[in-house]
């Protein structure tokens, strides 16, 4: 490109000014050569053949022309035209050489495209002063188009990087917070930092076991409907999706961008997310889906944020022991419930309304820690769930058999024990047992009741609360449709 080999060319000479003569007479390149000599910033060339002209232009790329207006071959004014359609120099000034002051020749001149006209040779301080006018106008409008040239490269490479980020974050951060990293010079600059966050995990009770009596058309759509309210909660309180896991989201409060409050927006997001859970099922039970419900668990502490992958696929995510600790937490949780870790109360500067704690020992954790069971949060967020009611169980007149699974991760035990119900209502059961369980186990039941000729499989539930050594509080987590036929024969 031009701009490039101009560049080249005043820097490799050191000098600002190159003089090109094309003039067949060698006496006038003396003539040239004599003016300029004590001109240090100027560089003279010479070519005295016209037909050698176009190619020794494309090669010094001056920056001014001194073409004679009388040669041999070729006329000057035709040359002049031939430099106009070059590409290399049709913008470079050019003076017409003559040997007589002629008007009718100077217009002709000025209309192929020269920029001075001289009847050599003028006086030596007006031809220098001509030569440095029309070459510093030539170097300062290259300079222009050069610096006009950076900031559209810089512009397209800012178009770039926003459309990166926009790709990257868009679809998992508020509006306000990609402005915020586009306005920001080290908004790419997000990889492998340790920084405080607070992590929120949610889960959709039992979705693997609804799953999988659904068709997958009627699984995405409860999904979709689940995502759209969750994902504008979450945006509404500037927290960032890291991950859709299936039916669990990952967000982030503090991360790629910290703000004051992070752990408590955090903790009233979440309220927010359990209060939007009524909406959520009147417009899956719209369309006859199930009911669903949701546990949510949040933790603060540091982890390492950065974009992760590769140069094919990257993404902006947080690794570290504290987001698998959120996801413990996480999984001690029953529907319409959100736990959170005793570094999350630390951080909250916020009154909270704590329903419950407990002290539990998840996997990977050296020591036994708290979690709290959190119904509400004050001023300025004001965001608090509905008074938990002490379930309305109904004791059976004659106590009914099931067999349970401990459910261990994703596998089910499968030794299979034996209990029996006392009470219940349509979501807690309370269970006669022979063996030891801890509290908090999945576990998976069969139910028979002989009586009512009912039978039904795949019912999973939680341990919530060991009573005695014989007793202990079920929720139930998830339901097939048939057990509304046990319920209602009972309740």
């Amino acid at each position: 490109m031009k701009k490039d080999i101009s560049k080249n060319n005043i820097s490799k000479t050191n000098h600002t000014i190159t003089v090109l003569l094309i003039d067949d007479q060698k006496f006038n390149e003396k003539a040239v050569k004599q003016i300029l000599k004590d001109e240090r910033d100027i560089d003279f060339h010479y070519c005295m053949h016209s037909h050698m002209a176009i190619r020794y232009v494309n090669k010094i790329l001056p920056t001014i022309i001194l073409q004679d207006l009388t040669m041999p071959d070729i006329n000057g004014l035709q040359l002049v035209q031939l430099y106009r359609i070059n590409k290399n120099v049709q913008k470079v000034p050019l003076i017409v050489l003559s040997a007589t002051e002629d008007a009718d020749i100077k217009a002709k001149a000025f209309a192929v495209g020269a920029n001075d006209y001289m009847v050599k040779f003028p006086d030596k301080q007006e031809f220098i002063a001509r030569i440095r006018y029309h070459s510093l106008s030539y170097i300062h409008r290259l300079q222009r188009d050069e610096a006009f040239e950076e900031i559209k490269r810089q512009s397209k490479e800012l178009e770039i990087r926003n459309r990166f980020i926009k790709k990257t974050f868009g679809r998992y951060l508020s509006d306000d917070i990609v402005n915020s990293i586009l306005d920001s010079p080290d908004g790419l600059e997000l990889g492998g930092e340790q920084r405080k966050v607070t992590i929120m995990m949610t889960d959709i009770r039992g979705f693997t076991s609804l799953s999988e009596r659904l068709k997958p058309d009627d699984v995405v759509k409860i999904l979709n409907i689940y995502f759209k309210h969750m994902t504008n909660i979450i945006f509404e309180y500037r927290g960032t999706i890291d991950e859709f896991i299936g039916d669990a989201i990952l967000a982030l409060f503090g991360a790629p961008i910290s703000e004051p409050e992070d752990t408590e927006r955090a903790i009233a997001c979440a309220l927010k997310m359990q209060i939007a859970m009524e909406k959520v099922n009147m417009e899956i039970m719209a369309l006859n889906y199930p009911e669903i419900s949701m546990g949510i668990g949040i933790n603060t502490g540091n982890v390492i944020a950065g974009n992760i992958g590769s140069e094919k696929r990257s993404k902006y995510a947080v690794i570290g022991k504290n987001v698998n600790l959120t996801a413990r937490i996480e999984s001690y949780t029953i529907g319409g419930q959100i736990l959170l870790s005793e570094y999350t109360i630390k951080s909250c500067k916020c009154e909270l309304r704590i329903n419950d704690k407990m002290k539990v020992s998840p996997k990977g954790v050296q020591n036994e820690i708290e979690i709290y069971d959190v119904g509400g949060i004050g001023k300025p967020f004001n965001v608090y769930l509905p008074v938990k009611q002490d379930a309305n169980m109904i004791d059976l007149n004659k106590q009914i058999k099931i067999y349970y699974q401990i459910i261990e991760g994703k596998n089910t035990d499968k030794e299979e024990y034996s209990a029996m119900i006392i009470s219940l209502s349509r979501k807690v059961m309370k269970l006669h047992i022979k063996n030891n369980v801890e509290r908090f186990s999945n576990i998976k039941i069969k139910l028979f009741d002989e009586i009512h000729d009912i039978k039904i499989e795949n019912i999973y539930a939680k341990i919530i609360k060991i009573i005695s050594d014989t007793e202990i509080l079920i929720n139930l987590t998830s339901k097939p449709p048939e057990i509304e036929k046990f319920f209602n024969t009972y309740l």
